[in-house]
């Protein structure tokens, strides 16, 4: 859980040392970690879409409990903002799972506020990026427990755990491009790798596509 990136508000006697770590550190608490993914999706992309269309060559429109419109294509807005939570595993195969799992893996009370604190915060950054000429298609969030309080934890909004998409590009019906780590996964997915640790050196140009699309979005929600 973050608590300041802000050297002022470190330490004092770690004030000196403000050279080598403005920008670059940040002060943090350890937390137990509620072992489920909160991804909460506006825009039907990704996993998501894959197996929409599985479900659908099947004859059916419904994926994990959500019944979608028959003609639901590709990166359309979805009726209503989506709760799809994801079990948590360290070896890095999380699977998507119905609310009613995450019920029976966490507990009813933990579920809700997860469920609800997701939904809260999504909406209120999708609609603050929208007038930023950004489109956030879905993202990613952690909770977990610091003694007692249920606080959100790892990364939020970033690029890495959201689908960020230009709304001057946007089109329904095909992939979008995006301001995330795209080009990364695209990279990942030509390789025969089965996604266990040591993961595979990515080449510089790969790095630098997803660095200026990081910088892009940067500039595009805070003007710096």
């Amino acid at each position: 859980h973050l608590i300041t990136a802000n050297v002022d508000e470190y330490p004092k006697d770690l004030h000196k040392y403000r050279d080598q770590l403005e920008g670059r550190s940040m002060i943090v608490c350890k937390a137990d970690r509620i072992d489920a993914e909160c991804i909460v999706r506006g825009y039907i992309s990704g996993s998501m879409w894959k197996e929409f269309l599985n479900a659908r060559k099947n004859g059916s429109d419904t994926v994990h409990g959500f019944e979608f419109p028959s003609d639901l294509q590709e990166s359309q807005k979805l009726p209503k903002t989506l709760f799809t939570p994801s079990s948590k595993s360290d070896d890095g195969h999380d699977e998507n799972i119905s609310y009613q799992q995450l019920v029976d893996l966490i507990g009813a009370e933990t579920a809700q506020l997860c469920r609800q604190k997701s939904l809260e915060v999504y909406t209120k950054a999708a609609d603050y990026a929208l007038t930023k000429g950004i489109i956030i298609a879905d993202t990613k969030f952690e909770f977990g427990f610091k003694d007692g309080k249920f606080i959100i934890i790892d990364e939020v909004l970033s690029p890495d755990s959201s689908r960020f998409w230009p709304v001057d590009k946007y089109k329904i019906g095909v992939g979008q491009p995006s301001f995330d780590k795209q080009p990364i996964r695209d990279y990942l997915s030509t390789l025969d790798w089965d996604k266990k640790a040591p993961g595979p050196k990515l080449p510089d140009s790969v790095v630098q596509q997803s660095a200026v699309r990081y910088l892009e979005a940067q500039k595009l929600l805070t003007g710096k």
